[in-house]
Order: C-alpha cells, then sequence, then structure tokens
C-alpha cells in the first residue's frame, strides 16, 4: 500500500490518507480481508502523529472501508459488488460533472464536450 502525503493539497492529512485508501479499494489494488498497517506504524512511514493516521482509520471504518478487529489490527472489509460498482461510478460522475461545470463556464456545448469525450475514450 503507498500513501503519499501532499503538503501543497487543500484536504487535510488524514483525508488525503482516507481518499488514497479508498481509491486503492475500489480499484482493486487492496482485496478483502488485506491487512492495512498499523495506526502506529503507518504514523511513522508517513511522519506523522498518531492521532492523525487513527482519525483516517476511524473514518474508513465509519464509511464501510475497514473492520478493526481488537488486538488484531485493522483489515480491508468484503465490498458488496453493487455498492463498489455505484462508488466507481461516483468517481467517473464527479470528474465529469466538474469538466461539464468547466465547459459552461469556457462556453463549450454539451455536444462539443461529449464530442471531446469520445475522443478522449477512443484515444485511451
Amino acid at each position: 500500500m503507498q500513501i503519499l502525503i501532499s503538503n501543497a493539497s487543500p484536504d487535510p492529512l488524514y483525508l488525503q490518507i482516507v481518499k488514497q485508501i479508498q481509491k486503492q479499494i475500489i480499484a482493486g489494488e487492496l482485496q478483502a480481508g488485506e491487512a492495512l498497517p498499523s495506526i502506529r506504524s503507518l504514523a511513522q512511514d508517513l511522519q506523522l502523529s498518531v492521532i492523525t493516521t487513527k482519525r483516517a482509520y476511524e473514518e474508513l471504518e465509519k464509511s464501510g472501508y475497514i473492520d478493526t478487529v481488537k488486538g488484531k489490527g485493522c483489515f480491508i472489509t468484503e465490498q458488496n459488488s453493487e455498492l463498489l460498482q455505484e462508488r466507481r461510478r461516483k468517481i467517473v460522475e464527479d470528474k465529469l460533472a466538474e469538466a461539464v461545470e468547466s465547459a459552461q463556464m469556457l462556453g463549450i456545448s454539451g455536444k462539443e464536450l461529449i464530442d471531446m469525450i469520445n475522443l478522449l475514450y477512443e484515444d485511451s
């Protein structure tokens, strides 16, 4: 598991950790049952406070991405396939909403935007 912390990010440190772990789970890079590093270990690796990593893990647990087993650690939870697919769609939907907002601001028509998306999709 790789996490990169950026001082330039507008997101608080704990949220950067949360978002990156969520992304890795949704992308299938982290599998159900896989153990996460301990809170202390992650804090040490990232050179952050234990409080920051603890808050990140608490947020992940609240949103159903991980389970904490007392005395054993934190583990990736089994993700409902429909819910996982919905989370993937939500990520794309959010990015498309940003693109639509930018296009409207720049006076680009919906048809032009769709044409751009089709071109980009075909090129990849």
